[in-house]
């Protein structure tokens, strides 16, 4: 199925790989990697670092799945309120999972520098807008509760916010520990990275079949009839995983997103901020290096590739006026867009481990609008499993 459509501005801006490694015989690995986007480079980089063989296939050309069309937006927030998500999943896993994605943010950041290499990495501030009345009681709600349990949280009133950013709301959360990366930059650096120090082999265009699994291990075979042998499988590709569970696990949303021509830095918002929303479904904006203004949002349940596609047009124009109410003075124009398809869960919070119908897979999937920062967490907790190094699997695991 395509993920994408339109436009995307990452892959125009930086362009496709030069890896055209395809499959082409029978191998083996400790670690297969199914999926060559940021969660599978990522994982990847974590086994690589501690010294685990690993293989990444793609059935796509490498990284152009869904990580192509994310924005990006590094932020600990997840799309539940924290107040909300103790009632859904109890107090301690709830703070736990907000942390964790706090946390997130600085390993990625510090894997950036470690590895050195140039992905548009930046810090900077989020702002929560409360959309309306009710928004600014949930933010008033939300910020007793984040200030409870030592999170990073400011509340801004209606004169705060406008005297601050000139936007007009009753209120908004404002923090100083967000970031925003170039993901598919950041994708191809960890996979060039590790193809050179490690030895790491990615294969695109490469379409696992069928997966054999019994107490030795898997073979995986390609549709050339190619197999692959490992002790274990991340299975990384996206809301595509669930295809290879017995159960739906997740809902499909539709996010449609444009990008303007370069804007003169004066014509922006102070610090340049990530800027969300109260509402649900809600708008979303940052800046690019050069300038640009990313917006996106008016999410809705996905149906099929080809009416997700027609949308664009009417999604595009609503965007823009909603961008235009906070910002009614900008001289913003449409310079890119495109839409995607991504999973959520019940919860806001992803699946990550290994599903009791499949002990020899590791599955990190649900990401909702957090994607690369649970990406990091899967990643990195997946490593841990691998390596039995101890860790609370609870809070993600697929039966809580």
């Amino acid at each position: 199925m395509d993920l994408k459509s339109g436009l995307p501005f990452w892959l125009i801006k930086n362009g496709l790989s030069k890896n055209y490694l395809r499959l082409e015989k029978d191998i083996e690995t400790e670690v297969l990697i199914i999926g060559s986007g940021i969660t599978g480079a990522l994982a990847a980089h974590f086994l690589c670092e501690n010294g685990v063989k690993c293989i990444i296939v793609d059935k796509r050309m490498e990284s152009t799945g869904s990580t192509t069309a994310s924005t990006a937006q590094l932020q600990y927030e997840i799309d539940e309120y924290l107040y909300d998500l103790i009632e859904k999943v109890g107090e301690n896993n709830a703070v736990k999972a907000y942390k964790m994605c706090l946390e997130s943010i600085t390993t990625l950041e510090n894997i950036i520098k470690k590895l050195n290499i140039d992905v548009d990495f930046k810090r900077v501030p989020s702002l929560y807008l409360a959309s309306d009345l009710k928004g600014k009681k949930n933010l008033q709600k939300e910020f007793e509760v984040r200030k409870k349990h030592g999170l990073p949280v400011d509340y801004l009133n209606e004169s705060q916010l406008f005297e601050n950013f000139s936007i007009k709301r009753k209120a908004a959360l404002y923090n100083n520990e967000s970031a925003q990366v170039d993901t598919y930059k950041l994708c191809q650096a960890l996979l060039n990275y590790h193809r050179k120090n490690s030895g790491l082999k990615v294969y695109s265009h490469t379409n696992i079949t069928k997966i054999k699994s019994d107490e030795k291990g898997i073979i995986a075979t390609t549709d050339k009839d190619n197999s692959i042998k490992a002790k274990k499988i991340i299975a990384a590709p996206g809301f595509e995983s669930e295809s290879l569970l017995d159960e739906k696990v997740m809902q499909l949303e539709s996010t449609f997103v444009l990008v303007s021509q370069p804007m003169h830095p004066e014509d922006l918002w102070k610090e340049k901020c990530l800027i969300w929303e109260t509402a649900r479904p809600y708008l979303y904006i940052r800046t690019t290096e050069d300038n640009r203004i990313m917006v996106g949002g008016f999410d809705e349940p996905f149906q099929n590739p080809k009416k997700r596609d027609a949308l664009m047009p009417k999604k595009n124009k609503a965007i823009l006026k909603k961008f235009k109410t906070l910002f009614p003075e900008s001289k913003i124009k449409m310079d890119f867009y495109w839409c995607g398809t991504f999973g959520g869960t019940k919860d806001g919070l992803p699946y990550i481990g290994i599903h009791k119908n499949h002990p020899n897979m590791y599955f990190a999937l649900g990401y909702g609008g957090n994607g690369i920062t649970f990406s990091v967490i899967a990643a990195e907790m997946i490593k841990n499993m691998h390596l039995d190094r101890q860790i609370d699997e609870n809070i993600f695991r697929f039966d809580r």
